[in-house]
């Protein structure tokens, strides 16, 4: 073999082998997603108007990309940062609101296995200067285990895989989601309840106010280029 040949050789071994690479990259975020939450544009004016800066901060744990199936989860931190007011979170009559703007029942995830999603929640106490973090879902997403009678957490909390095997219009919303032509939305909306820490929630006393955030999130689908590894970490 000449040189000619050799380089020709080493060339098209070259060549192959960045098609494989490359074509590896892009499988890699085919199915891949990005779940945006802006607390500052959002949150941080709800809690304002309610006069409730000074007491509390919300914020949720997100990746930098999920597969199209997930997540199943959120993770979501309540920081109390008051000297002198309890904080209380009433899950029961918080909803998550998904593509098809349905309210669904929040469940926290407990530690333990889940046996019955009918047991009403008791509310979460913050006290001050401490947080809360918990893991938390829609009701829907929960799945009984027939041997064991317990629930968890299978379907992602927006099921954009089932728009696939929908009706033609959700067929259509999912073309246009994975050539990214359209977004996705779905909020939590969070029912919490202050109180001076000197009088509690005590029976017989009047319930504290009601006062409900909306935490927006909207899902992008990610280009291609997004595997390139200096995206990867934006």
């Amino acid at each position: 073999m000449n040189n000619g040949e050799l380089d020709l050789l080493v060339l098209t071994l070259y060549i192959i082998g960045i098609t494989y690479t490359f074509n590896r990259m892009v499988d890699s975020i085919s199915d891949r997603m990005k779940i945006e939450f802006d607390p500052e544009k959002t949150i941080a004016e709800q809690l304002k108007q309610q006069e409730l800066e000074e007491q509390m901060e919300i914020s949720f744990s997100l990746k930098g990309m999920y597969p199209i199936d997930e997540p199943n989860t959120l993770g979501i931190s309540i920081k109390n940062k008051s000297d002198d007011v309890a904080i209380y979170v009433d899950w029961d009559n918080s909803s998550i609101v998904g593509i098809d703007k349905r309210s669904r029942r929040v469940i926290r995830q407990s530690p333990d296995l889940i046996r019955d999603l009918a047991v009403p929640q008791i509310p979460s106490l913050i006290v001050p200067g401490k947080t809360l973090k918990e893991s938390i879902t829609a009701e829907d997403v929960f799945k009984r285990d027939k041997e064991t009678g317990t629930y968890s957490p299978e379907d992602p909390i927006v099921n954009i895989p089932k728009l696939k095997e929908g009706k033609k219009d959700q067929k259509k919303q999912y073309s246009n989601f994975m050539q990214r032509k359209e977004e996705f939305n779905f909020s939590l909306d969070l029912v919490l309840r202050t109180s001076k820490t000197a009088y509690g929630v005590a029976q017989g006393q009047n319930v504290p106010p009601v006062c409900i955030i909306n935490c927006p999130f909207v899902i992008r689908k990610l280009p291609w280029t997004y595997a390139l590894p200096w995206n990867k970490k934006k």
